[in-house]
């Protein structure tokens, strides 16, 4: 199977954004202050008003997104989202964590977990984040524009769940925050994790 290119159109958001509107071959989504997801640990509040634009993405498969990370305020993010249920899902993009862009995944199972590695020279620019579903894992890659994917991890998700993915933006901290998404794309998975 080939890459295809997912029109804006083909999602279902889970959240719907304050806005978001077709730029060109682009979409510009503004997020609501507060949006974001997570589930208990540490801070013991559960969040789920993330926006994510999200279709069936079936096993073997992979999916793509690609945004411009233009963050400002604290934990300004976007990327790709995968979501089984209420309680278990996958968030892995970039996000703006202490004054730092950040790549890093959420992953939960009735609680979250997070992984964050400060990218400091991706600010401002496009950045590519894939996610692959192969058996019982998921593999995150990203990449800024110009540069090769680097594995960001691996985690596991049942390969019998149906999940639905594509990408996300979240304002947990402000309102006013727009991510400008300039691609989505299915891809055949990662063949080998190195």
């Amino acid at each position: 199977m080939s890459t295809v290119s997912i029109p804006w159109s083909e999602g279902s958001w889970t959240h719907e954004p304050v806005r978001a509107e077709v730029d060109g071959q682009d979409l510009l989504v503004t997020a609501s202050e507060g949006s974001d997801a997570w589930r208990t640990t540490s801070y013991g509040f559960v969040h789920d008003s993330e926006h994510a634009l999200l279709r069936p993405l079936d096993p073997d498969r992979a999916v793509e997104v690609t945004f411009t990370v233009a963050f400002t305020d604290q934990f300004d993010q976007a990327g790709v989202f995968l979501r089984a249920s209420p309680t278990q899902w996958v968030k892995a993009g970039v996000e703006f964590v202490d004054g730092v862009p950040c790549v890093g995944v959420v992953a939960t199972r009735d609680r979250s977990d997070w992984s964050a590695f400060p990218v400091p020279d991706w600010a401002g620019r496009r950045v590519t984040v894939r996610a692959s579903r192969t058996g019982d894992a998921v593999t995150v890659r990203a990449k800024v524009e110009g540069e090769p994917f680097v594995m960001i991890r691996v985690l596991p998700l049942d390969e019998d769940l149906a999940v639905e993915a594509g990408p996300f933006v979240c304002a947990p901290t402000r309102p006013g925050l727009t991510v400008r998404l300039h691609a989505w794309r299915v891809t055949p998975a990662d063949a080998t994790l190195h």
